[in-house]
């Protein structure tokens, strides 16, 4: 398993144009598989445009202590994009006026900046209904400075959401590296202990199962039903739900299916599982992405490929809700992800 990013590797695919070349041309050159705008016209959606923003997922920056095979970040140890407190302030100020319910911080692992408890607090001060923060869980025990995180996330109402792609430890440490799973189920149970999870508890603790390989995930309610006996029987653990969520086919993903010789086909699962209800409930209508260095995106993964937002308005410091919902929003045929079989947000499945 690699231990360096695709850009640290200098890896053809870390480069976005490469990316949006691979997407472009083939089997969507040669018109054997639609475009995803030709897709959606067909059925009535283009072009996609915002509803009501509910969502602001803001990027703290690319750097994690692990290098998980399907990342679409990219994001590792080597990783050294940052937000700064500058760009954080300028986010606090959106934060504060913002019509969206709920805020996500994401990464890389996002507590790894330097000023994440920082913000984190002054954040939890703007009233936001659902603060989430996307940890690792591994980041709870990869220094000492970081076991009291917990209880740091339950003294400001955080949300707290952590992949977990099996309950067992060879799934798991294959995809996320060696002692992953045994440093995750210790987090969990960490969490647990300050009474994250517990059914009943207001400390919401939610799992993300991204699949292993070439494939699209299983019904959502049936693998937490599984993920809900297998962890409480065999680890005590307890965690309220479960987001099943497909690899969409960009950065270390899109690598590893050209590796794999798996591609054209994965391309053409994803198309063959085409929901239409699933593209009136994608999650960039109702997100806005801000990176590390503040630009704006229709979501995370257009901010993967470097496509910011079809606005006057594409930076945080010029943030004006009204302009940013007059926009007709990006697609790419790396959209067909989120619109497979049941749909996929980060929230999980939306139809």
């Amino acid at each position: 398993m690699a231990t360096k990013s695709l850009k640290a590797r200098n890896n053809d695919i870390a480069n976005t144009s490469r990316q949006m070349e691979i997407l472009s041309d083939g089997i969507f050159a040669t018109g054997e598989l639609p475009t995803f705008a030709a897709k959606i016209k067909e059925t009535g959606h283009f072009p996609l445009r915002p509803k009501k923003l509910e969502i602001l997922q803001i990027n703290l920056g690319y750097m994690c202590n692990q290098v998980c095979e399907h990342c679409h970040v990219d994001a590792g140890p080597d990783r050294k994009e940052i937000m700064t407190v500058e760009t954080m302030q300028q986010c606090l100020e959106v934060i504060k006026k913002t019509e969206a319910h709920t805020l996500d911080l994401t990464g890389g692992a996002p507590e790894m900046n330097p000023n994440f408890r920082w913000f984190v607090e002054e954040a939890s001060k703007a009233g936001i209904k659902d603060f989430i923060v996307r940890s690792n869980l591994t980041i709870i025990r990869a220094n000492k400075k970081y076991h009291d995180l917990p209880e740091f996330f339950k003294k400001h109402g955080v949300h707290v959401v952590s992949s977990m792609p099996h309950w067992t430890r060879g799934k798991t440490d294959k995809q996320r590296g060696e002692g992953v799973f045994d440093k995750s189920i210790k987090a969990l149970q960490e969490l647990n202990a300050v009474g994250y999870g517990i059914p009943g508890s207001d400390l919401k603790l939610d799992l993300v199962y991204n699949p292993s390989g070439a494939f699209l995930p299983g019904d959502q309610q049936a693998l937490e039903n599984d993920f809900k006996k297998a962890l409480k029987e065999d680890f005590d653990i307890d965690f309220h739900s479960l987001f099943a969520i497909t690899n969409l086919p960009i950065s270390r993903f899109l690598d590893y299916l050209i590796a794999s010789d798996n591609y054209e086909d994965y391309m053409h699962s994803l198309l063959d599982a085409y929901n239409p209800t699933a593209v009136e409930n994608v999650m960039c209508t109702n997100t806005i992405s801000i990176s590390w260095d503040g630009w704006l995106f229709d979501c995370d993964f257009n901010q993967m490929l470097n496509l910011k937002v079809a606005s006057k308005v594409k930076h945080v410091s010029d943030y004006n809700e009204e302009l940013l919902q007059d926009r007709n929003i990006i697609i790419n045929q790396h959209c067909y992800g989120c619109t497979a079989g049941a749909g996929s947000s980060c929230q999980g499945v939306v139809a």
